[in-house]
C-alpha cells in the first residue's frame, strides 16, 4: 500500500503542479504579456479566464478517461492524464507573447490551458481508485488521503520555483523569460511520475469486473440515468472547497500585490506556509474520517469555511505577514477537512463499474461550480477602494451551498455502517 500510495501522491502532485504553476503565472505575469491592450484589470481578469478554461475542461477530461477507467482499468488513466497534462504544460512555457505572434498568442494559451484540463479531469479518478480500491477497508479514508495530499506538494513545488525565481531574477527578467522555467520543468517531473507509475498494478475490483464481465459498456450512459442527482450533490458540495482554495492561492495573490501593495515575494511566502499546514493535515483529517466518518467531517469543513470568509478577508486586508497567514491557514482547514476524505468518500457513493466515471465527473463538477468562477468573480468584486466584502459574501454563499448539499449525502464509512446495522439489528424485536 505504500508504494502504491506513494506513486499516486507523486503522479498527483506533478499534475497539479501544471494546473497550479499556470494560475500562479496568471495572477502575476500573464495578462501584460497576452492581452496588454486592456487596463490592468481587464488583463488580470482575461488571465483568470483562460485559467478558468482549464477547469471547464476538467468534467470532459473525467468523462473521456473515466470511460478509459472503466471500460479498460484504471492503471492506463494513470499514464495517459500525465503524459497529457505534461506535455500542454511545458508547451505552455513555449508560448510567445502578444507583442511576437498577436492574437495567436492567447489563443494558443487557451488551447493548451484546455488540454492541460482535460489531462487533469482524469488524473484525480484514476489515482483515487488506485489507492481506494487496494486499501484494506478500515483505512481506505487514510490511504485515500495520499492523493489528497499531491495538490499541496505541487502547489508547493511549483510555487516555490516561482518565489526562488522572484528573488533571483529582476522583475524584468521574470517578465521576460523567467516566469517560463516552471513550465518547461515540467517535463522532467512528468517523465519522473512516468517511472514511478510504470508498474503499477491494476487494483482488484477492476480484475474482478473484468473477469465477471460486468464492465460497464457506456460508463456515463450508467452514470447520467442512474446517478445524476448523485453527481449534481457531490459537484456542490465540493464547490466551497475549491472557491476557499483557489480564493486564498489565485485570486489573493493577484490582489495582495496589486491592491495593497504587498511584494510578490511576501505574498507568495505567506500562501505557501498555509498550504503546508494544509499538507500535513490532510492524513490526519483522513484518520478522523475513518474512525467517525465521512459526512460529518465534510459537514464540519464546510461551517467553518463559511463562517470564516469575512475574517479572512479582515487579516488579508491589514496586509500583515503573520495576519495573512492566519487567514490563509484557516481557510485551508476548512478546506481540507472535506477534501482529505473525498478520494474514500466520492468512490464509496459509486459502484465499481461505473465508479471511475461517476467520482471524477462530480469531483470535476465541483471545480467548475467553485474553481473557475472564483478567482474572477472575486477580482470584479474587489475593484473599489474598500474592503472587498463581496467577496466574502460570495465565498459565503458557496459555503451554504456545499454545506445543504453535503447534508442530503449520506454516509458511506463500512466500519460506522456495519456498527449502526449491528447496533440496529440488536435493538429489533425477537
Amino acid at each position: 500500500m505504500l508504494r502504491l500510495a506513494t506513486a499516486s501522491l507523486a503522479g498527483t502532485a506533478i499534475e497539479f503542479y501544471d494546473f497550479f504553476v499556470y494560475g500562479t503565472a496568471a495572477a502575476l505575469v500573464l495578462g501584460p504579456l497576452f492581452f496588454p491592450s486592456f487596463s490592468p484589470l481587464a488583463g488580470t481578469l482575461a488571465a483568470f479566464a483562460t485559467f478558468a478554461v482549464g477547469f471547464l475542461a476538467r468534467p470532459l477530461g473525467s468523462v473521456v478517461f473515466g470511460h478509459i477507467g472503466d471500460r479498460y482499468g484504471r492503471r492506463p488513466v494513470l499514464l495517459g492524464s500525465l503524459l497529457l497534462t505534461g506535455a500542454a504544460t511545458v508547451a505552455v512555457g513555449c508560448v510567445p507573447t502578444y507583442d511576437s505572434i498577436g492574437v495567436a498568442a492567447p489563443f494558443l494559451l487557451l488551447l493548451l490551458r484546455f488540454l492541460q484540463g482535460l489531462g487533469l479531469g482524469g488524473e484525480w479518478g484514476g489515482a483515487v481508485l488506485l489507492t481506494a480500491e487496494h486499501a484494506p477497508e478500515r483505512r481506505r479514508g487514510l490511504w485515500s488521503s495520499f492523493p489528497q495530499i499531491g495538490p499541496s506538494v505541487g502547489f508547493l513545488l511549483a510555487n516555490g520555483i516561482i518565489l526562488a525565481l522572484s528573488a533571483l531574477l529582476s522583475d524584468a527578467q521574470f517578465t521576460s523569460w523567467g516566469w517560463r522555467v516552471p513550465f518547461w520543468a515540467a517535463g522532467l517531473l512528468a517523465l519522473a511520475g512516468l517511472w514511478l507509475r510504470r508498474t503499477v498494478e491494476e487494483t482488484p475490483q477492476f480484475r474482478e469486473l473484468a473477469a465477471s464481465g460486468s464492465r460497464a459498456q457506456a460508463p456515463l450512459a450508467e452514470v447520467v440515468r442512474g446517478h445524476w442527482r448523485l453527481v449534481l450533490l457531490t459537484g456542490g458540495a465540493l464547490a466551497v472547497g475549491y472557491a476557499s482554495f483557489y480564493a486564498v492561492t489565485t485570486w489573493s495573490l493577484a490582489y495582495a500585490t496589486e491592491r495593497l501593495g504587498v511584494g510578490r515575494t511576501t505574498v507568495l511566502g505567506c500562501i505557501m506556509a498555509a498550504v503546508a499546514v494544509m499538507g500535513v493535515a490532510t492524513p490526519l483529517m483522513a484518520v478522523l474520517a475513518d474512525r467517525y466518518g465521512r459526512r460529518p467531517l465534510c459537514l464540519i469543513g464546510c461551517a467553518a469555511s463559511a463562517l470564516w470568509m469575512f475574517p479572512l478577508v479582515a487579516l488579508m486586508r491589514t496586509a500583515d505577514p503573520v495576519l495573512m497567514v492566519l487567514g490563509f491557514t484557516v481557510a485551508l482547514i476548512g478546506m481540507v477537512t472535506m477534501f482529505s476524505v473525498v478520494g474514500a468518500y466520492l468512490p464509496e457513493l459509486y459502484p465499481p463499474r461505473i465508479r471511475c466515471t461517476g467520482a471524477a465527473v462530480g469531483y470535476n463538477l465541483g471545480g467548475v461550480l467553485g474553481g473557475a468562477l472564483t478567482p474572477i468573480v472575486a477580482t470584479a468584486l474587489a475593484d473599489g477602494a474598500g474592503p472587498p466584502w463581496g467577496v466574502a459574501v460570495y465565498l459565503s454563499a458557496i459555503g451554504l451551498l456545499s454545506l445543504g448539499c453535503f447534508a442530503l449525502l449520506p454516509e458511506t464509512a463500512p466500519a460506522l455502517l456495519r456498527t449502526r446495522t449491528g447496533a440496529a439489528e440488536s435493538a429489533a424485536p425477537a
